[in-house]
């Protein structure tokens, strides 16, 4: 094994080995329930206190929402600045320290009014970082154009950009930033789970045999019929209508132990990186594959062409080029009908492949149909 990953060094692969005992996973792992489905906000605020990497001056939507936000605080812009904050200011609003934000966060399904969520925050203008800055009161709405939560506190924003002398230097994103528990629930999203007759369970990766296992588990230990499928990710579960019977019904639901069915088999290829992961499912049908490069080399070599004693002429230079091509002798391998992940593996191992090569052998032997996998590409 050592062996094999010195071989491929950016190829990662990952089969199942065989078990002596079934695997078994929680309910929990892998179904959610439909009544705790998260909810989606978003608002619009300022950012305070940057030291002066915020949006300037420019930009009318940040102006006017700063002389808006202080109107109603009382101080009134429309009046004429004196000639010293004329003098001083150009006649207008600085604005350096000041960024326009839009703020989103995730509304769990089950979150009560004063409960604390995180927020994120990412600069819409021509702020160049966040870093050190305020979010000022900021209302966060759902699709239906309600306020669900209030947000307001300082970032954390990871992303440092410095530069001096023409260098710069720029280490993550400094245009956007989070606030742990920035933002305070102020109304709680309609929930079914007290009201349905039914509480609904839906799995987190479609599988036909893992729905079935579910139920034959549920129904085993709480009779028959207690759990009904509806397709191949929907299961309806017969609850106690009394709310705390049902929170204790559903809290021996998550724990049952089930079998899941195998995965399907799968590549999944990520061309920027080299990456590799091969499920171990995965098989091939007979093929014969071979893979080679050729590899063309150019070197060049300035000489001067001097004319003789006598002769009459003058000076050249000249450049020679010497062009040589190489094509390495690759053999051919052999794929048996129905090889498994080790074999794959193994085989391409012995042409000496690159990660690179390996997708290239992938891709062709799905072309050719050989492949009996869903190959992804990210």
């Amino acid at each position: 094994m050592k062996q094999l990953l010195r071989s491929l060094p950016l190829v990662a692969l990952l089969w199942a080995l065989p078990l002596a005992a079934a695997h078994a996973d929680r309910i929990k792992d892998l179904t959610s329930m439909a009544a705790m489905r998260s909810n989606q906000l978003i608002g619009y605020g300022l950012i305070v206190g940057l030291q002066g990497t915020g949006d300037g001056s420019d930009l009318s939507f940040t102006t006017q929402s700063m002389k808006t936000l202080l109107n109603r605080m009382g101080v009134n812009q429309e009046n004429p600045l004196s000639d010293f904050e004329a003098a001083s200011s150009g006649g207008k609003i600085d604005l350096k320290n000041v960024a326009a934000v839009m703020v989103t966060a995730d509304l769990p399904g089950m979150a009560k009014p004063g409960q604390r969520i995180d927020i994120n925050v990412a600069a819409i203008g021509k702020a160049t970082s966040l870093r050190g800055g305020s979010l000022l009161l900021t209302s966060l709405r759902g699709v239906d154009g309600q306020t669900y939560a209030i947000a307001q506190g300082s970032l954390t924003a990871m992303g440092i950009d410095a530069g001096a002398a023409g260098s710069k230097v720029s280490v993550g994103v400094t245009t956007s930033a989070r606030i742990p528990s920035g933002a305070t629930v102020e109304k709680a999203v309609d929930n079914p789970f007290d009201k349905a007759d039914n509480v609904l369970l839906n799995l987190r990766e479609s599988d036909f045999t893992t729905a079935s296992s579910i139920i034959q588990a549920i129904n085993a230990k709480f009779g028959a019929d207690v759990a009904t499928a509806i397709d191949g990710v929907s299961i309806v579960v017969r609850a106690p209508m009394d709310s705390s019977q049902r929170v204790s019904f559903m809290s021996m639901i998550e724990n049952i132990d089930v079998q899941p069915g195998e995965p399907p088999a799968r590549v999944v290829v990520n061309a920027r990186t080299g990456t590799v992961v091969i499920s171990r499912n995965v098989r091939v049908f007979a093929a014969a594959v071979t893979h080679g490069t050729i590899s063309v080399s150019v070197a060049a070599t300035n000489e001067v062409s001097q004319p003789g004693a006598l002769a009459t002429g003058t000076t050249t230079p000249v450049q020679n080029a010497d062009i040589k091509v190489s094509e390495p002798n690759k053999p051919m391998f052999l794929f048996q009908p129905g090889v498994d992940l080790r074999q794959i593996v193994d085989a391409v191992n012995q042409v000496g492949a690159t990660p690179s090569a390996l997708i290239a052998i992938l891709e062709a032997l799905k072309s050719s149909g050989s492949l009996r996998a869903e190959l992804l590409v990210i």
